[in-house]
């Protein structure tokens, strides 16, 4: 069933997919979806509550009995023509996706919607991996099964990247689930479930309900019959997420905030890697949570870093995310572009220097969302723009003077989600890695690969989403002896 109908180029997004069919909500109310390169309305979204929530936790419980049996080579070929239909409809989730959160349409392409043809890849092959049964050393038979009904909760950030780390990992295992998207990406989350009914999932495996935190998120984590909560967002709004799924005692899996510290010693390549690590942290417009958002500077190369800095974030596009290339585009809301000139000004306030960049909007981009790449130099890690998460194209540079001092920086921090690390010498770069308190470590730009856990320490979460680690999550261990018949 096509849903993304529209009227005059307005969509309409009334109904929400629940045990096989798209159906009315129970209860809802309108939600405007704007496009922040205009900050027009482009559509409409209703939003939903906790009766919605109940009719789809019941379709998913319902499936569970019949899907939680499945062979794993039946869930491989579900998967596999999921791949397909995601294949053939990449550039309908590339343009979703552009219009709802302001991605550039190359990158979307290229990366914000083609991620999830490499999600389903990487899950099919941890699936493959990963056995069902296996013997223990102590001859113990392990047995692993799937946990049951899982409640999923996305962000608009990497709307469809976050769909696929959740919603693939219940289809692996063979759980049912209830997705709740950001209600500020609505568009491209209602293609997947186009594409999940279009591949043949059976009823109740996959149900999405529209709304809010407080309306479907909170009733989603308290909910009895959710056996696990998988979360990605704010580290305030996954701590709501805990509290609500304490009182039934479910699993809870959390992939929040990050402060991402960026280590630049002086025997890296630095006019490459200094205006690569200015493009990383500008990447998706700052948005995303493991931005390489504060770089720490050897002493010696200060002044030189700054200057390579300077250029590259001058040169940095700003522009139409409908028109192709590599420049970046709005922030995804009005709020979030007020938050973001909000910390600009505390930076300020704060005695940082201004490298480049500032408050307003770029010439030219009046009109939407649009903010200016911006350079902070000779922060202290006391500083708040030093310590909290902007989500926007904001770095911040910090000297730092020996090896030991460059650590003890980087792992100040209340996150822990990511790290960089640039430096020629193979000995430092091992030696530094293994002292980073993060979950992932990037060294000279070489970043992980699909199928890798990704999560963070501290208050960056808990949980790994990814391969054969992702599919841990939504598995329950059973464990007996092998069984043996007296004759």
């Amino acid at each position: 069933m096509q849903i993304l109908e529209s009227d005059s180029q307005m969509k309409k997004l009334d109904r929400f997919y629940i045990n096989g069919a798209w159906v009315l909500p129970v209860s809802g109310k309108p939600f405007a979806i704007t496009n922040p390169a205009t900050n027009r309305p482009v559509g409409e979204v209703m939003l939903g509550g906790s009766r919605d929530v109940d009719v789809a936790v019941t379709a998913a419980k319902t499936a569970f009995e019949s899907f939680s049996k499945t062979s794993k080579e039946e869930r491989i070929a579900l998967l596999e023509r999921l791949q397909d239909v995601f294949s053939d409809r990449l550039e309908e989730m590339a343009q979703a996706i552009s219009v709802e959160m302001g991605a550039p349409i190359t990158m979307s392409r290229e990366v914000q919607a083609y991620c999830g043809i490499e999600h389903i890849r990487s899950f099919i092959t941890a699936l493959k991996e990963q056995p069902e049964r296996e013997v223990l050393p102590n001859s113990d038979i392990l047995i692993r099964e799937p946990i049951g009904v899982c409640g999923l909760i996305t962000p608009w950030n990497w709307p469809i990247s976050q769909v696929a780390q959740k919603v693939l990992p219940a289809f692996a295992t063979g759980a049912t689930c209830v997705l709740k998207p950001s209600e500020y990406a609505p568009l491209s989350a209602a293609l997947f479930a186009e594409f999940v009914h279009e591949a043949g999932y059976p009823a109740g495996v996959f149900n999405l309900v529209f709304g809010d935190g407080p309306g479907v998120g909170a009733a989603m984590s308290r909910h009895p019959d959710i056996a696990m909560m998988s979360f990605t967002g704010s580290t305030r709004a996954g701590i709501l997420v805990s509290k609500d799924a304490a009182d039934t005692v479910k699993r809870v899996t959390l992939e929040l905030g990050g402060k991402s510290p960026n280590l630049v010693f002086a025997d890296a390549d630095l006019e490459t890697r200094v205006a690569a690590s200015v493009a990383d942290c500008f990447y998706n417009t700052g948005q995303s949570c493991n931005a390489p958002t504060r770089m720490l500077v050897e002493r010696s190369v200060y002044d030189r870093v700054l200057g390579i800095a300077k250029r590259a974030a001058e040169a940095q596009k700003v522009g139409d995310p409908m028109k192709p290339g590599d420049h970046i585009g709005p922030l995804f809301d009005q709020l979030q572009f007020d938050r973001v000139q909000a910390m600009i000004q505390i930076g300020i306030d704060e005695g940082a220097r201004l490298l480049v960049g500032g408050l307003g909007k770029p010439e030219g981009l009046e009109q939407g969302c649009f903010v200016k790449p911006t350079i902070f130099a000779d922060v202290t890690n006391t500083m708040r723009i030093a310590r909290e998460e902007i989500f926007g194209p904001v770095l911040v540079i910090i000297p730092f003077d020996t090896e030991e001092d460059a650590i003890a920086i980087a792992n100040d921090s209340n996150y822990g989600l990511a790290a960089y690390l640039q430096t020629n010498d193979a000995a430092r770069a091992e030696r530094v890695s293994d002292a980073l308190r993060a979950g992932t470590i990037t060294i000279n730009g070489q970043s992980t690969n699909y199928g890798s856990p990704f999560g963070g320490y501290k208050q960056s979460g808990n949980g790994r989403e990814g391969g054969v680690f992702g599919l841990e999550d939504y598995q329950e261990l059973k464990v007996r002896r092998p069984i043996q018949i007296a004759s």
